[in-house]
């Protein structure tokens, strides 16, 4: 493609502007989520350790929240209610 320039008052060559694309934008979105499924596959290949270390991690979180979950149902409303009166009470002292 030719470049075409046009000379402004000062003397300064100015490129024109000959071919605009307007799929350009589209193109680089497809090799972005390219780009994106290949380190996804080629990553998850590699490390089947951590793997196992989310699982892990993701089921003790689990783990202790259904423990929180089953404890507050367990103490009931106002127990519930003092012990969190008796923590603040215990973090506030520190201060």
């Amino acid at each position: 493609m030719p470049e075409e320039y046009v000379e402004d008052k000062d003397g300064m060559k100015i490129r024109k502007l000959t071919e605009l694309k307007t799929v350009t934008d589209k193109d680089y979105e497809d090799a972005m989520l390219r780009r994106v499924e290949e380190f996804k596959t080629t990553k998850g290949k590699d490390s089947q350790f951590n793997d196992v270390l989310q699982n892990t991690v993701f089921k003790a979180l689990s783990s202790a929240l259904d423990l929180k979950v089953q404890v507050d149902k367990a103490l009931g409303k106002d127990n519930l209610k003092k012990l969190h009166k008796a923590i603040d009470d215990i973090l506030l002292l520190g201060l």
